[in-house]
């Protein structure tokens, strides 16, 4: 499995006012979409999130976002190393993702650019 890079997930409480700060900071601009009711910023390696809080408490307990080269590659070696996939592989507004549990309880998020 080749790791692509990784995305560090801030649940904050004004998306619109933490988006310019961010973008300043990784010099890059926002990437946005929306997921099951949760306004997403994409900033360089920051992943800006807002909504209700029964959400974002569920997304809170992502640890972080971790890019591959291939989900499907991801999901064999998690699944041969004993971690837990939890959701997915399953498509999303950029790609596919999947959710998986750790061995030591660390969840993670895997997503690839692959349609």
């Amino acid at each position: 499995m080749e790791i692509l890079g990784a995305t560090l997930r801030i649940c904050v409480d004004d998306l619109e006012t933490a988006v310019p700060f961010y973008e300043r900071l990784a010099g890059a601009s926002a990437l946005r979409f929306e997921r099951g009711g949760v306004s997403v910023a994409a900033v360089g390696f920051f992943l800006l999130m807002s909504g209700p809080e029964a959400e974002l408490e569920v997304l809170r307990k992502v640890a972080a976002t971790i890019a591959v080269k291939d989900v499907d590659e991801a999901h064999t070696l998690l699944t041969e190393l004993g971690a837990r996939v939890i959701v997915g592989p399953q498509a999303t507004p950029v790609g596919r993702n999947l959710i998986a549990v750790h061995p030591d309880g660390t969840v993670y998020e895997y997503v690839d650019r692959r349609g």
